[in-house]
């Protein structure tokens, strides 16, 4: 199974909307009912915003704003058709104009910053081993086991399990990856208070954004699984 693809399409039925148009008619965009992620594209990399951040949460970020790298040139939402292909200043959502930023102390690589919102490295096509696209040594503060019901965080990683799996997933290989299993979901917590989701597949033992997973990170995320079953 590829990489998850940035828009899930449900397609009207063209053929007999066909039937009512007159001959010669193209249409506009977009042509079908598109479900958007919230995502963005610059430098050849796709980012993602995953978790709008609660206000009661919101005093534990400590993210400040770097140079500008870039800005959005186009607002697929409303805009794109169902066969749209990201380039480079694509957004979801946000509008045409908007900077893009750096985030202090991040690599432009893993973080940057718009409409005053981070997102999170999503699919760097020239990323080979893991840290190149998740550089999380010295940059982590917690990583979770979430219920894959309601997000809730069930368990934390001890900080020998947390340091184990940075040091293991450094040089995991990228590549597109199958998986058929039920996922388990990780939350990464960044010392700037920003978080994300990290799904894994264990029976695969892969990562499903593209990363493959050793006997080592297997090993890691299955004693920490046992542990938060056990409250």
């Amino acid at each position: 199974m590829k990489l998850k693809s940035v828009l899930v399409i449900i397609l009207l039925s063209t053929f007999l909307a066909s039937c009512s148009r007159p001959i010669g008619y193209f249409g506009k965009c977009p042509d079908a009912i598109i479900e958007w992620v919230d995502v963005l594209m610059i430098h050849e990399i796709k980012y993602e915003h995953q978790f709008p951040e609660p206000p009661e949460e919101s005093s534990n970020l400590n993210v400040k704003k770097g140079k500008k790298i870039g800005e959005v040139l186009y607002k697929m939402a409303d805009n794109a058709c169902s066969n749209h292909k990201m380039k480079n200043g694509d957004a979801a959502f946000i509008e045409k104009g908007t900077a893009i930023y750096e985030v202090n102390g991040y690599p432009s690589s893993f973080l940057v910053l718009a409409d005053n919102k981070v997102y999170v490295s999503h699919q760097n096509k020239k990323a080979k081993i893991a840290k190149e696209l998740y550089p999380l040594k010295d940059y982590v503060k917690n990583i979770y086991i979430e219920s894959t019901e309601d997000g809730r965080r069930l368990h934390t990683f001890s900080p020998s399990s947390m340091k184990e799996f940075i040091e293991a997933w450094d040089n995991l290989k990228v590549k597109d990856v199958d998986y058929t299993d039920e996922p388990i979901f990780l939350e990464i917590e960044l010392k700037n208070g920003v978080t994300f989701r990290l799904i894994y597949s264990e029976k695969s033992n892969v990562f499903p954004i593209g990363v493959m997973g050793n006997e080592k990170i297997k090993e890691i995320i299955q004693k920490e699984l046992q542990q938060s079953q056990r409250y």
